[in-house]
């Protein structure tokens, strides 16, 4: 099981698309929420391997979305 702890953590895109889609947000207010930018969760969903996020956005995502950081994480 990957943690949130684990060296270069990485958004796993399509789980962050499917949480934020069940949840009826857009990028903006999901991006609004969690105090990052729209482009950042854009980037997140659609190029994660590519996209090491700091643990810092990981954790602000997560708690924006209402799930544990590790739910994100590959």
């Amino acid at each position: 099981m990957t943690t949130i702890d684990a060296v270069m953590p990485r958004i796993d895109g399509e789980k962050l698309r499917e949480l934020r889609e069940r949840r009826f947000l857009s990028h903006r207010e999901l991006a609004t929420r969690a105090g990052v930018s729209p482009t950042t969760v854009l980037n997140l969903e659609t190029m994660s391997e590519e996209i090491a996020p700091q643990r810092r956005t990981i954790r602000k995502l997560a708690r924006a979305l209402g799930v544990e950081p590790q739910e994100l994480v590959e």
